[in-house]
């Protein structure tokens, strides 16, 4: 059963179980979660108000509504991009088609950070933060909440990102705290910083082709291609790595799947040293390196 504009007296629950069956038909594995936060976001309830209203007869209107969204779900469009907005860390940030939508296995980069801090410095202190690519700002707006007395620095090849990262500074209250700049990773920063992250390109250009619909059909190609090897951001990163980073600095980033080594090696070559083991994500792959600066 799918919900159309010809059908009548369709109460909102059983909406709800024909769309997460259509979804289903089309392979999205989260089937039930998609069709409840669409319909919530078509109707604008919570969860808690889509069970009270369960017994809701949907008018045409809200039919219509709740069509033109499951039509993109089954294109597979990602929730979040249809929603405009994904929680990383605990904050609501903003989306735009020319940014990532932050995933869950980034807060490792998050995590591995703040580890860092804690062992060589304060979370009180005025650190210098560069988050390199920052797209949404997701890393960097992060550990600004987190080090409260920290400064920083966002850059993005990209001016569109740029944007959808300042309205997300601004929506945080944390304009007054970054700065944003078109940068090629860090070439444009003019002075070192204590504290440097980055979730850079690391795809191999063949391989996007393989990637999930809803990655490789929405999420921008400059936000993804690493180049033949994956490793082309690395490189960039690794020839400036010395100049980011004061004396005593940490660089910590996020890496694909098998890439620990290689990166290890790159930034090895730069002089900088690994200062923890590589941090894995929840499906035990290493995902976060973390790096120190001793010149």
């Amino acid at each position: 059963m799918t919900p159309s504009d010809s059908e009548r007296d369709l109460s909102l629950s059983a909406a709800r179980r024909a769309i997460a069956d259509r979804f289903r038909s089309a392979g999205i594995e989260s089937a039930d979660l998609d069709a409840r936060l669409l319909l919530g976001h078509a109707l604008g309830l919570d969860h808690a108000g889509l069970i009270a209203a369960g017994n809701r007869v949907l008018s045409a209107q809200d039919m219509e509504s709740i069509n033109a969204l499951v039509a993109r779900r089954v294109q597979y469009e990602p929730v979040a991009r249809i929603l405009g907005r994904k929680e990383f860390w605990g904050l609501p940030l903003r989306l735009s088609a020319a940014t990532l939508v932050p995933r869950p296995d980034t807060e490792i980069v998050v995590e591995a950070a703040l580890a860092a801090t804690d062992r060589h410095f304060s979370r009180t202190q005025p650190l210098r933060i560069a988050d390199l690519g920052t797209g949404t700002g997701a890393l960097l707006f992060a550990l600004l909440r987190e080090l409260p007395h920290a400064q920083g620095v966002g850059t993005d090849l990209s001016s569109a990102a740029l944007a959808t990262a300042q309205e997300n500074a601004r929506d945080l209250g944390l304009l007054d705290r970054c700065e944003l700049m078109v940068s090629d990773f860090g070439l444009a920063l003019p002075e070192p910083f204590d504290l440097v992250v980055s979730n850079p390109p690391y795809i191999a250009s063949a391989d996007i082709g393989r990637l999930p619909p809803e990655v490789r059909g929405y999420d921008p190609a400059l936000a993804l291609d690493g180049g033949a090897d994956g490793l082309d951001c690395y490189r960039r990163i690794a020839e400036d790595a010395g100049r980011l980073l004061k004396a005593g600095g940490l660089i910590v980033l996020e890496i694909g799947a098998g890439q620990s080594a290689n990166v290890t090696a790159l930034m090895e070559s730069a002089g900088l040293r690994a200062d923890a083991p590589p941090r894995p994500d929840l499906a035990g792959i290493p995902r976060a390196l973390v790096f120190r600066s001793f010149s």
